[in-house]
């Protein structure tokens, strides 16, 4: 099952994923399942998959939920694939496709749940990578923002919800670009290392066709607290790779 340079990943309650160096996760990842909870949808999408970390994070509570789980690179693809069959999760479905090209892949209005964590970077900004995988992670190489948003708001149902990560400098765009898509930001929340750092991350939360307004900006998550984790992201880890978060 496993290619060379590949291994298994615990992810808690008996969950497994494939993991290389080319295709692997990070906190903000577990962040995002964790802030999106996919256990409060019964349809949901995450796009730009990479290897499923994602729906393999929300299948841990919940396998009744309809997963799709869109990724452009055949090879992540291949790798979520055999997590899948590996963990016997017939609720998660791969798709190998473009986020900007989803029209008769996926039903458009359907969903109650899309998900990204998206590249960080502006195309064309920073040293890019040669590594046409690592490039396509972390650059807006093969797409924006705005495809983003439109491909969530095709998706969605009426008062679905769109959950995203980014950096802090892109608060502005990402907000910008929810409002032009139909989707009413209604929840935000910033992520710091410790107290006396600025904010690293932040999580937003949108509204599909919901009334303008009332954005709540929750309280800060600290990772940690008096020189360890703090008590909220061992909460987020959850059963992840238990005794990893002392």
């Amino acid at each position: 099952m496993l290619k060379d340079g590949e291994r298994l990943e615990p992810l808690g309650n008996g969950i497994e994923i494939i993991v290389s160096d080319f295709y692997h996760f990070s906190t903000d990842t577990i962040l995002l399942a964790d802030f999106s909870r996919a256990d409060k949808s019964k349809k949901a999408v995450d796009l730009g998959t990479g290897c499923g970390t994602i729906p393999f994070l929300w299948s841990r509570t919940e396998t009744k939920s309809e997963i799709h789980a869109v990724e452009i690179q055949p090879e992540a693809c291949d790798i979520a694939e055999r997590s899948r069959v590996f963990n016997k999760l017939d609720n998660i479905k791969i798709v190998n496709a473009d986020l900007r090209e989803l029209k008769g892949v996926l039903p458009y209005g359907y969903f109650d749940l899309v998900c990204c964590n998206p590249p960080y970077k502006i195309a064309g900004g920073g040293v890019k990578n040669p590594d046409d995988e690592k490039l396509l992670a972390r650059h807006e190489e093969s797409c924006t923002i705005d495809d983003i948003t439109l491909a969530a708001k095709n998706l969605l149902q009426f008062g679905g919800r769109f959950c995203l990560c980014q950096r802090p400098e892109r608060l502005v765009d990402v907000l910008e670009s929810m409002r032009k898509n139909s989707l009413e930001p209604k929840r935000l929340r910033f992520v710091q290392q410790r107290r006396d750092k600025k904010p690293k991350l932040f999580l937003v939360e949108g509204r599909r066709s919901s009334k303008s307004g009332s954005l709540i900006v929750e309280p800060a998550l600290f990772i940690e607290e008096n020189g360890s984790w703090s008590d909220e992201m061992k909460a987020v880890y959850g059963s992840y790779k238990e005794g990893y978060v002392e």
